[in-house]
């Protein structure tokens, strides 16, 4: 039996006051440094302390959906009356989303209410990345996700159930220097170790490239993204 996700880990150099804003543009409850679930939501996220300042774009943004142009421009003016801003990028004249980034300068986007492929999704209606066909065809396998888009070597995944998308833009892959701020937890459904083995199998590695939690098991992907599985 495949994973399911467990939580998605943020690294932030204040966890508190990052988990409060992202409750706040996500309209989803917060516990301290965890915004939690709400309906039509897979997962909570997790937000711990990373003292190093951001220095390069996130391997993973999401996308945040809106249901009018109106809702658009709110939620824009909420990320700047909480302490975000908007990204100064030149978009040609078809490109409808509005890029912006948080307090600590992760980068995510406000999406267009006509987005077809975002409709009938969550409030986080996709879980953006950098990444190859290949990373596209691992998690579609780790998580038993159908694969909803793949053309281009660009790949993209959805529970069954709905809710938010995974998707992966294909080349050109960025080079990294630094460690991604963003990881996905993995519960496994059965024997741990057995889980693991057929996470290799399909391309992961055991690493320690991940902080994850006492007794969970640090692992990247095919492209080298950290993940962790829980005990």
């Amino acid at each position: 039996m495949p994973s399911s996700l467990h939580s998605l880990t943020f690294e932030a150099t204040d966890p508190v006051r990052l988990a409060t804003f992202w409750g706040d543009v996500l309209d989803r409850p917060v516990d301290g440094t965890v915004v939690l679930p709400s309906d039509g939501e897979e997962i909570p996220i997790h937000f711990i302390r990373n003292d190093e300042p951001k220095v390069e774009p996130n391997q993973m943004h999401f996308d945040t959906t809106t249901v009018s142009w109106d809702d658009q421009q709110q939620r824009v003016d909420k990320v700047i009356s909480l302490g975000g801003s908007v990204l100064d990028f030149d978009l040609p004249p078809e490109e409808l989303h509005v890029p912006v980034q948080d307090p600590e300068g992760n980068e995510f986007c406000v999406i267009e209410p006509v987005n077809n492929f975002l409709k009938d999704t969550a409030r986080i209606g996709a879980y953006s990345s950098d990444g190859s066909q290949d990373e596209g065809y691992f998690w579609s396998a780790a998580l038993d996700w159908p694969l909803v888009w793949d053309q281009d070597e660009e790949t993209a995944i959805q529970s069954p159930a709905g809710g938010s998308k995974i998707s992966w833009g294909g080349p050109p892959l960025d080079v990294r220097t630094t460690r991604t701020r963003l990881h996905f937890n993995l519960v496994p459904s059965g024997d741990r170790l057995t889980e693991i083995d057929r996470l290799v199998t399909l391309g992961a590695n055991q690493s320690d490239d991940a902080p994850c939690q006492p007794g969970w098991t640090a692992m990247t992907t095919p492209d080298g993204h950290p993940f962790c599985l829980t005990d």
